[in-house]
Order: C-alpha cells, then sequence, then structure tokens
C-alpha cells in the first residue's frame, strides 16, 4: 500500500495492516472481520463510546474491545491488530483504519466504493439491489457498498460514488419544499 494513497495516523496503520494481510494472504478475511466491526460500531452507542472515551484506559479498552471481538467471532490478524491499536492508545482511529484498509483493498481489486447512507438499516437483498443498481450505472463495474445509517435523512438514500452524491433523501426533498414555498410567499 503506498503511503502517497493514505495520509496521518490512520493512513499509517491501515497501510501496515494492509502488507501484513496480504503477506499472510488473509485480506479477504481481514475485509470481512473489518466489516463486521465496522457494523458492531454501526449498531452499538457503547462500544462507539468506549472506542473515543479518554476516560478509559489503555490496557481496558484493549481488554474489552478483545472481548467484543471475541463474542463477535472476529479472530486471528483484525483481533490482533485492534487489540494493538488500541493498547497503543490508538483506538478512536480504528473506524477510520477500517475505512482506509478497504478503500485500498476496493482500488487495487479494480473496484468502485460507493458510500450509501439510509434512514435505517439495509436488508441484506435491500443492499444487493442497490448494489446491482450501482453496478448498471457505472457500466458493470466492481462496485462495493459501503453502508452506513444517518437517522437524520428521515428516508430515502444518499449516495456517494467518488466526487458524485446522489440525493433521493427525504430531508433534501422537505428543505427544497421549503426553498420553493418561500419564493412563493
Amino acid at each position: 500500500m503506498s503511503t502517497s494513497a493514505t495520509s496521518g495516523v490512520a493512513g499509517r496503520y491501515a497501510s501496515a495492516l494492509f502488507d501484513l494481510a496480504d503477506s499472510a494472504k488473509s485480506l479477504d478475511q481481514v475485509a470481512q472481520d473489518l466489516g463486521s466491526f465496522r457494523a458492531l460500531l454501526t449498531e452499538s452507542t457503547d462500544l462507539k463510546r468506549l472506542i473515543v472515551s479518554p476516560v478509559i484506559g489503555r490496557e481496558l479498552k484493549s481488554k474489552t474491545l478483545l472481548a467484543v471481538l471475541d463474542a463477535a467471532g472476529i479472530k486471528g490478524l483484525t483481533r490482533s491488530f485492534i487489540g494493538t491499536v488500541a493498547v497503543n492508545g490508538r483506538a478512536r482511529e480504528l473506524p477510520a483504519m477500517a475505512a482506509e484498509f478497504l478503500a485500498e483493498l476496493a482500488r487495487r481489486r479494480g473496484e468502485t466504493t460507493a458510500t450509501v447512507t439510509s434512514a435505517v438499516p439495509l436488508t441484506a437483498a435491500q443492499l444487493e439491489q442497490v448494489t446491482e443498481t450501482l453496478r448498471k450505472m457505472l457500466g458493470g463495474a466492481k462496485v462495493s457498498v459501503d453502508a452506513h445509517v444517518d437517522a437524520d435523512i428521515l428516508g430515502g438514500l444518499l449516495v456517494k460514488v467518488g466526487s458524485r452524491l446522489f440525493d433521493s433523501s427525504i430531508r433534501s426533498k422537505l428543505q427544497r419544499l421549503q426553498l420553493v414555498m418561500k419564493g412563493v410567499a
């Protein structure tokens, strides 16, 4: 992984993990584990609070994270990496590290990464449908979907592919309606 493609602490750690996973021929497993870890962070506000808390010590944070990973079935290189990051006092950077790793893997595989934000978690079938639609829109390119949940959009989807943004959120539609109504009054 080139350092020019990454920046900062998250980039350096992600680069190191990528190199280790590549050497161990476990890129797919680490990617799957990081996806699971990101899903855990999305689902649990307590886990998010744990990794950003300056009050919880490094050792306790590491032990707690390792227990969560064990319960989630995340083991091997990914487990060791997350534990080391926590002991090094960089747990708050874990989401960015995972994103950097997954983005680099997608780039090397010739995949386009799309960030999809919805008001509620998408089902597997919905994710598959979004992925297939994006693949068709992008001329058959491989598409990797990075799903996020943001209740503030109220409904619909925000889809970002590269520098393009497709906004079909209800929040956006309401804002446009509000602007139109102000123009009429």
